[in-house]
């Protein structure tokens, strides 16, 4: 069987991971999401699965290949040019990716599954298509009951009695929401839906297609399903999937490593004295990472591979990309170090470098780490609550 990961946006709104990282390879404990979403595909048989690419393109071509040593077959559609030597991203829509690889050579020839590539879902997939055919369904889109206080952060979904979708509001007030069932993301069509997309432009899945096949009175319909879904569309998502995960509240995600104490767990060769280090689980240490004597971790928090937490710092409920090394004295609270750049969990963030403030926060293979001056411990003091430091 056939499927699709969407994988070809820039991720904007969880910059500053994606200046560097696309969406589909940000990690969950050192796994990148769009890898759960293949288990899942596998899982279901779907093993002939097409990704379309641009932004950072290469990335996700090189970890996944050809898919052989995930149990599956893929191939990539890139979406963009090349100008000046350098790849250039120019997505066309979850649509109009489709609409390309389908005009390259009709790959999409029976009922097929698309997915979104920064979600973590354990969706039966196989009863999810049952009840497509069941309903004779042209398309259809998988939703989910979400709390009616919450339905302002999503796409919501309205119906007939029967499923059959009327309309869509995009993130609506609480008040003038008309359901509590909203978009996940996960669709099954038939290919009969490409004939709704136009070659060779950008067009969007939701925003493009689903209103032109509501306007046709295509057979079109909603799912609802009881199933895990975790997003992490947004920075804040992220930081709570990663929690989630921690806390053992995903069940498709198997905290890594050996557990040394309970609720401490780590990767290989980490080099801690828990003795000496006042820690509270849960927490992930990556491998080869050196936590010094006197530092303090409290979960859920989670610490890459490769980093370096000294002596009086302290990791409290945040997330520490690899290779950073956390200074002396610094107090981290609900952050998320990513290489230069320190954000908070609703995604505002600060570059280390250009405020001066790499001695407090900096790559751990770097040797040419000094101390502060008065102007710059002065200047960590007056950012308060981003970032605080203690008196070292």
């Amino acid at each position: 069987m056939k499927a699709m990961i969407l994988a070809a946006g820039k991720g904007t709104r969880v910059r500053p991971i994606t200046h560097t990282t696309p969406k589909p390879m940000i990690p969950i404990l050192q796994k990148p999401v769009m890898e759960f979403l293949l288990e899942l595909l596998r899982q279901h048989g779907f093993n002939e699965i097409m990704v379309n690419v641009s932004h950072l393109a290469e990335e996700i071509e090189s970890y996944f290949r050809d898919g052989q040593r995930f149990g599956v077959q893929i191939a990539y559609s890139f979406e963009g040019r090349i100008e000046d030597g350098e790849l250039i991203g120019e997505a066309l829509g979850s649509a109009g990716g489709l609409r390309r690889i389908q005009d390259f050579n009709h790959f999409f020839d029976d009922t097929f599954v698309v997915l979104c590539g920064d979600a973590l879902i354990d969706l039966d997939l196989t009863e999810a298509v049952r009840r497509h055919k069941e309903k004779g369904a042209m398309a259809s889109l998988i939703t989910k009951r979400v709390p009616h206080d919450q339905v302002s952060s999503y796409g919501v979904v309205v119906t007939d009695s029967d499923g059959r979708v009327l309309s869509f509001q995009e993130k609506p007030a609480v008040e003038e929401a008309a359901s509590d069932m909203i978009n996940t993301g996960i669709y099954i069509f038939e290919p009969e839906v490409l004939d709704f997309i136009p070659s060779g432009t950008a067009f969007d899945i939701g925003s493009d297609l689903f209103p032109k096949l509501v306007e046709a009175g295509a057979p079109f319909y909603a799912l609802p399903m009881e199933f895990e879904w975790v997003d992490i569309g947004k920075v804040p998502d992220y930081w709570q999937a990663i929690r989630s995960v921690l806390q053992g509240h995903v069940r498709q995600v198997q905290i890594p490593g050996k557990q040394v104490r309970p609720g401490i767990y780590t990767g290989l060769n980490v080099a801690a004295d828990w003795d000496k280090i006042d820690v509270k689980g849960p927490i992930y240490v990556g491998g080869m990472t050196r936590i010094d004597d006197g530092a303090t971790i409290i979960g859920p928090a989670m610490i890459g591979p490769s980093c370096h937490i000294c002596a009086g710092a302290t990791i409290d409920n945040s997330i520490i990309f690899d290779y950073s090394r956390i200074g002396p004295g610094v107090r981290l609270v609900e952050k998320l170090v990513f290489g230069r750049y320190c954000v908070d969990r609703n995604g505002d963030h600060f570059d280390l470098q250009e405020a001066a403030l790499d001695w407090l926060i900096t790559d751990a293979r770097r040797q040419d780490v000094v101390s502060p001056s008065p102007q710059q411990k002065a200047m960590a003091e007056l950012l308060g609550t981003d970032l605080a430091l203690k008196a070292n």
